[in-house]
């Protein structure tokens, strides 16, 4: 526990906007009664090692990042890398040149000396010592080189090849995709050795890429003998003929919509009018919580994976198949366990009355969203009309509770996410833009809804519980992003509201600018992660919200199930008791961290399929738009393909490139040529790495357009002064 409050009191002044008085600091984790004193305990230890300081009034900060540092080195594919420094007043991370990586690879906790950089302005530094290791195992594809056999390591983790010791596998070619235990880390003076635990297949192959994905994310696949046993014992007392403490509703018409290869599915709608006229929405949740008992084998399995893991082609489930596709899943058909939120609604789409109950239904039908999406527009596949007047009513009410929420200050972003199609061997043979038609908005906003319920249900009655926590943007990053979006052209406040922004995400959309405008409003916001404290949900304008509606794929909606469960069977005082706090914090730290894993990881793997198609295509010309600058080069997104790739300065063309910061661009100091942020472009491929995940583009045509007439005459008249002055200063003749 003590570890556990150390790393909650450090994250939130990382990312909540700095400083905080003590009794806030408190306030934000739910600190109280007995939990207090460790509280005091983990915040006098912080203060011991001189990671936070305590000031005058109890004002708790960060010290300034300066001289040693001690961080989580992360290692980018070109070599060079990134530290997130420990002790930070700032979420700033320190820039490490690849001559200084000291051999780390990525997730090594490193020590690093610091300085500032002159030309790019930011933290720069050099390891100085590795404290631990964070692999034993590498993957990679095998090189057979004049000094021996090699490997060199997938996804940028470790720059270095890596040394094979001992006999190769006979079997073993160059080209193949293999997993290699680490024997020796790189010294100074010498390589990595390695043996060969697993031969994974040819590299670019489907399966292959896929297994290499997961053994190098340390995803989990197989599932524990004991947990097989306690699914199966489940599913053989699973009577769908017992109502006992349920309400049965298998005569409602209720049905499922979800993506056509979806097998799991855990949500399910039905809508009614009471006697007043006024629409109820049922939200009816499969009850996982009944088939997975906290403590169990299976739930301690759970808990582990964290959540669902869904790769292109492959999903790795959070519970066995015979339950999340199975006795958990509502299929049609088919009477399954739920529970159910009930929300009562006006004319206007505001929530009048809430109610909850476990309850026994019966799925009518299982849509797909382009299904649903045919009906709205007067299509109709052979549904039953009850069935096509529901998806009619469905939509009218989202319609009204996506105004009300937006209203209230909702964030709507456009993702511009591609999808890839693949052919029966899984291999991406095409990409394309992913399905965005209205009946995905109708399904988050009722699953919205009945979290915002359930979270304001349990808060009402003081009871501990998963939150989904997504922090406001503090006053620099709305201060930057404004000044940067000025560069696009638009206009957003230094102090912006979400309305301001949400404004400004309307007025571009469907300009050519919105894919800029759109990702840079994205990065500057706070990553959402888990957590008991009641910090409240910034994109979606709402104090209390939790996840409730997907249990069988996420294991923090597991939990919120069992405190609900709690309630429902009369005892507060027991939901009170489910989940203590400081539990909390520790599971929802590691559901995060599997959460971002698994979103690391199929987003890895997605890039690498599509830069595989992209070198057998051997595409001439490509459109893009330059995504982000530095002083190194630009980041380029190819929205035909969805991946973005790097244009090195030096490939910008002859001429002496200078990065201007302020207004983020390169400017060729000769041509006036300029390169900016938001700027759309022709660009050719120059070298295509998939393991690496590098993307290397040059531009197709010469840069325009060139710098403003007015700048270029002062960059002139600048110019001829320091050659007047150079000129006298040697003697020469100033004309």
């Amino acid at each position: 526990m003590h570890e556990i409050l150390r790393n909650h009191i450090l994250h939130l002044l990382q990312k909540g906007g700095g400083p905080r008085k003590l009794v806030h600091l408190e306030r934000e984790l739910g600190i109280g009664g007995e939990a207090r004193e460790a509280f005091r305990r983990a915040l006098d230890s912080l203060s011991a090692e001189g990671r936070v300081i305590v000031g005058r009034g109890n004002l708790v900060s960060l010290p300034s990042l300066s001289g040693e540092i001690t961080g989580i080195f992360k290692a980018n594919p070109r070599g060079y890398g990134f530290i997130t420094p420990e002790q930070s007043a700032t979420d700033e991370e320190v820039f490490i040149p690849a001559k200084a990586t000291g051999n780390a690879m990525t997730g090594d906790r490193v020590v690093a000396e610091v300085a500032r950089l002159d030309d790019a302005g930011r933290l720069a530094g050099k390891i100085t010592k590795i404290l631990a290791r964070a692999h034993t195992s590498v993957v990679g594809t095998v090189r057979q080189e004049q000094t021996g056999w090699q490997i060199q390591p997938d996804g940028g983790d470790f720059s270095h090849p890596i040394q094979l010791e001992g006999l190769v596998p006979r079997h073993v070619r160059h080209g193949d995709k293999v997993s290699v235990i680490l024997r020796c880390y790189p010294s100074r003076s010498q390589p990595a050795r390695g043996v060969i635990a697993e031969i994974l297949g040819r590299s670019g192959h489907f399966d292959t890429e896929t297994s290499a994905i997961i053994q190098r994310h340390g995803l989990l696949d197989a599932f524990e003998p004991s947990a097989l046993v306690e699914a199966s014992n489940a599913k053989a007392a699973f009577d769908p003929r017992d109502t006992r403490g349920r309400k049965d509703i298998t005569g409602a018409p209720v049905v499922t919509i979800d993506p056509p290869d979806a097998k799991d599915f855990d949500d399910a709608i039905s809508l009614a009018r009471d006697r007043q006229g006024r629409c109820v929405l049922g939200v009816h949740i499969a009850d996982v919580s009944h088939f997975v008992p906290a403590g169990s084998a299976l739930d301690r399995s759970a808990r582990r994976r964290g959540d669902s893991v869904y790769l292109p082609g492959r999903t790795l489930p959070m519970l066995p198949e015979m339950l999340s596709n199975g006795i958990c899943s509502l299929q049609p058909g088919q009477r399954r366990y739920t529970k159910s939120v009930y929300l009562t609604y006006n004319k206007d789409g505001e929530v009048q009355s809430t109610r909850f109950a476990n309850t026994i239904m019966q799925s009518r039908a299982r849509l797909t969203y382009q299904e649903v999406d045919r009906v709205l527009k007067g299509g109709n596949r052979g549904l039953p009309a009850d069935v096509v007047a529901l998806l009619s009513e469905m939509e009218t009410l989202a319609r009204c509770i996506e105004s009300r929420r937006r209203r209230a200050g909702m964030l709507q972003l456009e993702t511009f996410a591609t999808e890839r199609v693949r052919d029966e061997a899984g291999q991406v043979i095409g990409v394309q833009p992913e399905d965005n038609c209205y009946p995905h908005t109708i399904i988050e906003m009722f699953m919205i809804e009945a979290n915002v319920a359930v979270a304001s249900l349990l808060d009402r009655y003081c009871i501990p519980f998963m939150r989904r926590i997504h922090a406001e943007p503090d006053a620099g990053t709305l201060a930057q992003l404004s000044q940067t979006l000025r560069l696009l052209g638009v206009t957003l406040a230094r102090r912006a509201q979400r309305s301001d922004i949400q404004a400004l995400l309307d007025q571009v959309r469907g300009a050519r600018i919105a894919l800029p405008v759109n990702m840079l409003v994205l990065r500057s916001l706070e990553k959402a992660v888990y957590g008991p404290a009641s910090v409240g949900h910034y994109a979606l304008a709402a104090s209390k919200y939790c996840h409730f509606t997907s249990p069988i794929r996420r294991y923090a909606d597991l939990t919120v199930h069992r405190a609900l469960q709690a309630y429902l069977t009369g005892n507060v005082d027991r939901a009170r008791r489910e989940y203590a706090f400081p539990e909390l914090v520790e599971i929802g730290r590691h559901i995060s961290e599997t959460e971002q894993g698994a979103e690391d990881a199929e987003r890895e793997l997605r890039s690498i399929l599509v830069l595989h198609l992209l070198r057998r295509r051997n595409e001439c010309e490509l459109n893009g738009v330059v995504t982000n600058l530095t002083p190194y080069g630009a980041a380029v997104y190819l929205p035909e393909y969805g991946v973005e790739g790097l244009m090195r300065r030096e490939a910008l063309g002859p001429d002496h490139w200078q990065f201007d910061e302020r207004n983020r661009c390169l400017i060729g100091r000769h041509t006036g040529a300029l390169l900016r942020l938001g700027q759309a472009m022709r660009v050719r491929i120059v070298d295509i790495h998939p393991a690496a995940g590098q993307l290397e583009l040059t531009p197709a045509i010469d840069l325009i357009p060139k710098m403003p007439v007015q700048a270029q005459q002062q960059k002139n008249r600048t110019g001829s002064r320091a050659r007047r002055h150079r000129n006298r200063r040697k003697g020469r003749p100033t004309a």
